[in-house]
């Protein structure tokens, strides 16, 4: 099907928008002539792509699809245009990573420090998201590279693995609510005798733990489940249960928490930097890649 690659254009920043008149200033063209492209576009493919009211823009599910093709592709060609650009050099362009919060937090940091000290006139991007949701974002081109904890179902082939740091994780307790289990070992079975603080299902650590109690024989049902490591430190301290974290967040909480002794030592994990086999990897991310 022959249709302008403008009019896709145009479909993309209404889509991300969700609305005509910012899509019109980011393009710099008239708002009549963005509804008028979609107009086209819809006309083309036969089917509604968006439901108009007078409040809001809303994608159809078939925008929907659409949109789940042609966002790849438009970061796939704005990347191209970056690289393109820096000509070989690193006096430009932009380095766009994704990482969750506390992989960002806890480890990626001082990197970042070392990078933009080094190359201050590239511009850095992090977008945050669990381990599971950063190989989303790089499938759909959205980051050049993407820092996770490993083991993670979510990826698949077509990536470049490197493992950067080995790690354990740990259950802490606060010693004012607990302090009698701090010379005590348990099996996992009697932890679950205890509310357990974990990170919700939507994360590497979660299936992690999951899994581990699965392998007993057991079924974990979690007290709190949060998107924040730091906010189950927290709630650790007050006393509102046993909090699992990875031991790399622990160095940084107060004195009044442990790690709680195990009967069976939990095996590690680790972290690991991934790229796409099939895109090219910009000269901002090879240097970036090079300080692990």
């Amino acid at each position: 099907m022959d249709i302008n690659y403008e009019l896709y254009k145009v479909f993309y920043y209404v889509a991300i928008s969700l609305s005509f008149s910012e899509a019109s200033r980011k393009l710099f063209i008239s708002q009549s002539a963005v509804s008028q492209s979609i107009k086209v576009l819809e006309k083309k493919l036969n089917q509604p792509l968006f439901i108009r009211s007078t409040k809001k823009v809303q994608l159809t599910p078939e925008g929907e699809i659409l949109l789940r093709h042609i966002e790849p592709a438009m970061n796939l060609i704005k990347r191209g245009e970056m690289q393109i650009m820096e000509t070989g050099s690193l006096g430009g362009g932009q380095l766009r990573i994704g990482a969750s919060d506390t992989i960002c937090r806890y480890f990626l940091v001082p990197y970042l420090s070392r990078f933009h000290k080094e190359y201050p006139n590239i511009h850095i991007k992090v977008t945050n998201q669990t381990s599971i949701g950063c190989v989303d974002l790089l499938e759909s081109g959205t980051v050049d590279l993407i820092f996770t904890n490993y083991p993670n179902s979510r990826l698949g082939h077509g990536t470049h693995i490197r493992f950067i740091k080995d790690f354990k994780d740990c259950f802490i307790a606060s010693r004012k609510y607990y302090g009698e289990l701090e010379h005590q070992p348990l099996s996992f079975k009697d932890l679950l005798n205890y509310p357990i603080l974990m990170l919700n299902r939507n994360s590497t650590t979660s299936e992690f733990l999951h899994s581990l109690f699965q392998q007993n024989q057991l079924d974990l049902v979690p007290e709190i489940e949060l998107s924040s490591n730091d906010l189950l430190i927290d709630l650790a301290s007050i006393g509102l249960g046993i909090a699992f974290v990875p031991d790399f967040c622990v160095s940084r909480t107060s004195g009044d928490l442990f790690q709680i002794p195990l009967k069976n030592e939990l095996p590690g994990r680790q972290l690991a930097i991934i790229h796409s086999e099939q895109m090219p990897v910009s000269n901002a991310a090879r240097q970036f890649m090079s300080y692990f």
